[in-house]
């Protein structure tokens, strides 16, 4: 109890204002309409698990690359990592510095969330990114992909190709099935084929590897003679989906990705690929933590919004990618 309570006392003075490059007897804000004008230079800790997954090593390429774009920001990077022990030292070491705010991917969002509170205890800001901390008072600011969204997109866009069709057969290749945003995936994809009367008739997990994607859509195929729709959750797995697709000469359905990587939206321009659409999850996200990060460590607030604090939670958009709209989202795609 003494914990929270403290962690939320710590928020309520970030909230109010109280943190660098604000003056602590103002009644709000300073300056929110010129936050892209130098202010007072701020130390951001920047930590997230190892680049062992092309979404990943693109989320940490353009947290860096965004910090890059300040002169006002000094991010300090801790090496990526998949050992939850090592990233609490990682949050700890930021602490003992007093960065002005800590910007966190975590590895596992349960695990870190005690040293989280303590950052938030100690008057340092926290941005959690894509894997939620398991209290709120954990964070200032969490940033996520929409896990649940995605499955909608995906689900709505097969229903609009397949809906006058109510025998037609959708098949799904899932991610980790433990994982929560996994099963909000596959619960969007169900709940929007419903609305069309369609359903999953076959689904396999895989584990967001190539092999792992080869071997699920492997398995998939073979169990599944006919197909006429095909949701891959991620587009990193996918290239072992497609792979297995070729080797089985398979091209009766169409296919929908997930995540948005390079290579699936140039196999959606080229036209050739049973790849036909993907779903993005955002790769910007530790980028928009780094920016969420600078406006609140500087007082500051999103300029565009009446609202006089940056917001607590921020939900990224997951819109889908086909032929008609790729070129308008190349530019932002990573590499699988």
């Amino acid at each position: 109890m003494l914990a929270a309570a403290g962690a939320m006392l710590a928020v309520a003075g970030l909230v109010t204002g109280c943190t660098a490059g604000t003056d602590s007897t103002s009644s709000g804000p300073t300056n929110n309409a010129n936050n892209t004008e130098t202010g007072e230079t701020v130390r951001i800790g920047w930590s997230g698990p190892a680049a062992d997954h092309g979404w990943l090593g693109a989320i940490n390429s353009a947290a860096i690359a965004q910090a890059e774009q300040y002169d006002d920001v000094e991010l300090i990077v801790a090496e990526g990592t998949n050992d939850a022990n090592l990233q609490i030292s990682q949050v700890e070491t930021f602490i003992n510095d007093e960065v002005d705010a800590i910007v966190l991917l975590p590895t596992d969002g349960a695990a870190l969330t005690e040293v989280a509170i303590k950052a938030m205890e100690a008057g340092i800001p926290v941005i959690n990114v894509d894997r939620e901390f398991s209290s709120t008072f954990a964070a200032r600011v969490t940033v996520l992909g929409d896990n649940y969204g995605m499955g909608v997109s995906a689900g709505t866009y097969i229903c609009e190709q397949l809906g006058d069709n109510p025998d037609a057969v959708v098949a799904e290749i899932a991610g980790i099935d433990s994982l929560p945003l996994t099963q909000d995936r596959s619960r969007g994809f169900a709940d929007a084929l419903e609305d069309c009367g369609l359903e999953v008739s076959n689904r396999v997990a895989a584990d967001f590897t190539v092999q792992g994607g080869e071997a699920a859509a492997s398995q998939l195929l073979a169990a599944a003679p006919q197909i006429d729709a095909l949701w891959n959750h991620d587009d990193d797995q996918g290239v072992g989906v497609l792979a297995a697709i070729d080797a089985a000469g398979r091209d009766e359905f169409f296919m929908v990705g997930g995540a948005g990587s390079k290579n699936a939206m140039e196999a959606i321009k080229s036209g050739d690929s049973v790849l036909e659409a993907t779903v993005i999850y955002p790769s910007t996200q530790g980028a928009d933590g780094v920016a969420l990060a600078r406006l609140v460590a500087q007082g500051k607030s999103l300029s565009d919004l009446v609202e006089q604090d940056v917001p607590t939670r921020i939900v990224l958009y997951a819109p889908v990618v086909t032929a008609d709209n790729v070129d308008e989202y190349l530019p932002t795609a990573f590499t699988s």
